[in-house]
């Protein structure tokens, strides 16, 4: 698996088919899209979907491989990155997930998949700060995030940034990774607003 591309939960909760597919890309919007490459980006990210998703996700195209209870996708998204499908039991449900892996390392599927049962077999619903980001970044429409240009530093150039409003309803750009508590929690769903932030072990 791409070093650089820790495995990430992007979004809480079960995905319907438009956002799925919303989610396959989350990155469209990226500045010089397709110049490099881009792997790091996708390779790593998960998110639950439901069982019709994932059923229709099989009958689109014949899938590249299946092992078990895991399919990858024909067409690659970037370099060796491509879907990969997901049908797990977690605590005796039957459970769906999409994930992006590098194909190349036959490994990583299975990194995955562990990475995937390891953190929803926990009991206690919670988000971390990395996964409130995350779930932001994916539920914000298009006109309301995006990457930072010319009014940021040029170190920051390209990083991801997202509108914000302060107190008097004045809006402005801010990166993602500089959220604050308060303004994290005003983005997420109420019923996301107030879960833990410590994941149990």
């Amino acid at each position: 698996m791409t070093l650089s591309a820790p495995i990430r939960k992007v979004f809480q909760g079960v995905a319907d088919r438009r956002q799925m597919f919303r989610m396959f890309d989350r990155h469209a919007q990226r500045p010089g899209r397709w110049e490099n490459d881009d792997s790091a980006l996708y390779c790593g990210e998960w998110f639950e979907i439901g069982e019709a998703e994932h059923n229709y996700m099989f009958d689109v195209l014949p899938p590249l491989w299946m092992r078990g209870d895991i399919f990858a996708m024909r067409e690659f998204l970037t370099g060796s990155i491509t879907s990969v499908f997901f049908a797990l039991t977690i605590d005796g449900r039957p459970r769906y997930f999409h994930g992006y892996c590098d194909v190349s390392d036959r490994r990583s599927p299975e990194v995955l998949r562990a990475a995937i049962v390891e953190r929803e077999a926990r009991p206690v619903r919670a988000m971390t700060r990395a996964e409130r980001l995350e779930h932001i970044w994916s539920v914000t429409n298009d006109d309301y995030r995006g990457y930072a240009d010319g009014r940021f530093p040029h170190a920051l150039r390209g990083e991801r940034i997202v509108i914000v409003y302060g107190a008097d309803r004045c809006r402005d750009f801010k990166l993602l990774d500089h959220l604050t508590n308060t303004q994290i929690a005003a983005k997420l769903p109420v019923h996301l607003r107030y879960l833990p932030d410590t994941i149990a072990a």
